[in-house]
């Protein structure tokens, strides 16, 4: 039987759990991926002994801030605060190419795997460079491989929005095997010994669904941080090991 480490947990009170999803775990499960035994659900339930509600999700690459309700009334509350928009989300992610300072990218989106002529969906993704980095390595037609860290705020929560805005913005995520490109994906992997989705879910900012006192949820993903390199350690060496130029 395999056995994993318990899952580490951000927050906790009697009304909601917020825990850090590392990467490769599902968020329940799916028949989509039947043979994947890491679920977030199952295995937080056992780990605090008590039934958990899930109220948003993470895809299997993603790691960073997953929030859990501990009753139906609170999950309902807080489907409905991401419903009405009033939960800030701060994702960060490694990109292809030399990414623009900052932009919104306000591009609607035809649900994934719908029937042809389905609407596309409004969808707003707030865009902000954070680093970039260049390497004289030629991976595929140029001479230099670069790459840029940036800071992605969903206004809105369509499915896989942050990869697909990246691609429409032509700097897709780096690790993503549908919207990216594989032998950018490939070279990463090799160089960093890690292979995976460079998405992480950095900050959740939302009410309490009860008392209604402002909370900040954070998975801190820079060296900086004390918490990084045993939260994060893929992100912890990402960040440590290449000579990204930051911005001011």
């Amino acid at each position: 039987m395999t056995t994993t480490a318990p899952l580490p947990i951000l927050w906790r009170d009697e009304h909601l759990v917020a825990v850090h999803k590392p990467p490769g775990w599902l968020v329940h499960r799916t028949g989509l991926d039947a043979d994947e035994s890491r679920v977030v659900l199952q295995a937080l339930r056992d780990q605090i002994g008590q039934r958990v509600y899930p109220v948003h999700r993470l895809d299997k690459g993603t790691s960073g801030v997953l929030l859990m309700a501990l009753s139906a009334e609170v999950a309902g509350r807080l489907g409905g605060a991401w419903h009405e928009g009033t939960v800030r989300k701060v994702y960060v992610a490694m990109v292809r190419g030399w990414a623009p300072e900052a932009t919104t990218v306000d591009h609607p989106l035809v649900p994934d795997e719908s029937p042809e002529g389905t609407p596309a969906q409004p969808a707003r993704t707030h865009i902000r460079r954070l680093a970039r980095l260049s390497l004289p390595i030629p991976v595929d037609r140029y001479d230099t491989t670069r790459v840029s860290l940036v800071q992605a705020e969903p206004e809105t929560g369509r499915r896989h929005q942050i990869r697909r805005h990246l691609k429409y913005l032509s700097h897709p995520l780096i690790g993503d095997a549908t919207h990216g490109k594989g032998a950018h994906n490939r070279w990463w992997a090799e160089r960093l010994g890690v292979q995976r989705l460079w998405l992480h879910a950095a900050e959740l900012a939302l009410s309490h669904p009860v008392t209604g006192l402002p909370m900040r949820f954070e998975s801190p993903w820079h060296p900086d941080h004390p918490d990084a390199e045993v939260l994060n350690p893929d992100w912890a060496a990402l960040i440590g090991r290449e000579a990204w130029q930051w911005r001011a």
